[in-house]
């Protein structure tokens, strides 16, 4: 019987699947009977979650195109999900922004995101079902932000390559980004660690609080 629920649940691959966000959906996948494929450059908390879910892993950082490719080739044949949970949270006026800055931004969030999904398409492509990938872009993308002008560009980015992808690949593959604010996860108490921050972030949305 727990055969043939594997069977019928999914398959998901997360980049970035020990980060918090990650690694929340990678709970919630698990739960729900669904096997799971978690990729990241944190051996050591990529294999401690792992361990938790029963889960297979892949080390690879997404800032090495080269890393993606071999990711790809230790893909099992059939994939369900596809989630690219990685990002980056670099704020500073604009003025201050440098070239390197804006570079490993759209590196991280949108290159790494494309090349990820290149590395997955074959086996999403081999889903009975048809198969899901999911990008995370920023509300600062649509709203603006002081001080998000690089990470802002690369999210925009990621906004732009989703719909591409949801034309290319459809029916076949349904390609969606969702745009959080701030977020409570250890990556977002970054911003979130500030006291004056914490407070005014949470004013600017109907639901006063952080995600």
């Amino acid at each position: 019987a727990l055969q043939a629920r594997r069977d019928i649940m999914g398959r998901h691959l997360i980049f970035g699947g020990n980060g918090g966000i990650g690694a929340a959906i990678a709970w919630r996948l698990a739960r729900a009977g669904h096997e799971l494929v978690l990729a990241g450059r944190n051996a050591d908390e990529l294999r401690r979650l792992a361990e938790e879910l029963s889960a297979e892993t892949i080390l690879c950082d997404v800032m090495d195109p080269q890393a993606i490719e071999q990711a790809g080739r230790e893909l099992p044949e059939r994939l369900d999900g596809f989630v690219y949970a990685v990002g980056s949270i670099n704020l500073k006026p604009f003025p201050k922004a440098t070239a390197d800055d804006f570079l490993t931004d759209y590196r991280l969030n949108a290159v790494g995101a494309a090349l990820a999904f290149q590395a997955a398409a074959p086996a999403l492509l081999d889903a009975e079902e048809g198969a899901s990938a999911l990008f995370f872009s920023t509300v600062a993308v649509e709203q603006g932000f002081a001080a998000h002008a690089s990470i802002a560009m690369a999210k925009g980015a990621v906004v732009g390559l989703m719909r591409t992808l949801a034309t290319e690949y459809a029916p076949k593959i349904r390609v969606n980004a969702i745009a959080p604010s701030l977020v409570d996860t250890p990556l977002g108490q970054t911003v979130a660690g500030n006291a004056r921050m914490a407070e005014a972030i949470p004013r600017m949305h109907a639901v006063p609080r952080l995600g």
